[in-house]
């Protein structure tokens, strides 16, 4: 199916946001971080650099990490879909939210959702990591305002709470 101009046709794409089912329509080849953003109005997941370098639209997708700039939405077809809209409990802020803001780690607020995504990647592969394992966890994502080490603290202010929870 392609229209004169050559683009295929919007197609309906289910998959699941945060917990939720949602279908959008949406050409195959359209970016997720687009879709997000302007249909489903979840705005947390930011453009940056457009080009998979800096990890602000960084989301959770069926697990992993990945930059939502170099999804296209096709290929989130019946996957399950974790925004930062979705990774505070209700009523509650999550640790890794909570340790951003008491250290430091948030401060224009670009980075901030992909970095919080990442960092809950991180600890859920591994829960204890060291300084060197988060730098690296991290590594996919750019800051141009904390110098990192707010960051770098922050996650393992996390870890060490959730360990000891």
């Amino acid at each position: 199916m392609t229209h004169s101009s050559g683009r295929s046709a919007k197609s309906e794409i289910s998959f699941a946001v945060n917990g939720e089912p949602r279908t959008v329509r949406a050409y195959p080849m359209e970016r997720l971080l687009d879709v997000l953003r302007h249909q489903l109005q979840l705005t947390g997941a930011k453009e940056g650099c457009g080009e998979g370098e800096c990890g602000s639209c960084a989301v959770l997708m069926d697990g992993m990490l990945v930059n939502s700039c170099l999804v296209p939405v096709l290929q989130a077809k019946g996957s399950n879909i974790v925004t930062i809209e979705g990774v505070a409990a209700e009523g509650s802020l999550h640790v890794l939210q909570q340790t951003f803001l008491e250290c430091g780690g948030a401060q224009c607020g670009i980075c901030t959702p992909g970095m919080i995504l990442a960092s809950a990647h991180l600890l859920n592969q591994k829960p204890e990591p060291t300084i060197e394992e988060i730098r690296e966890g991290l590594s996919g994502n750019l800051c141009r305002c904390t110098g990192y080490s707010q960051i770098i603290e922050a996650v393992a202010e996390a870890a060490r709470r959730r360990t000891s929870a």
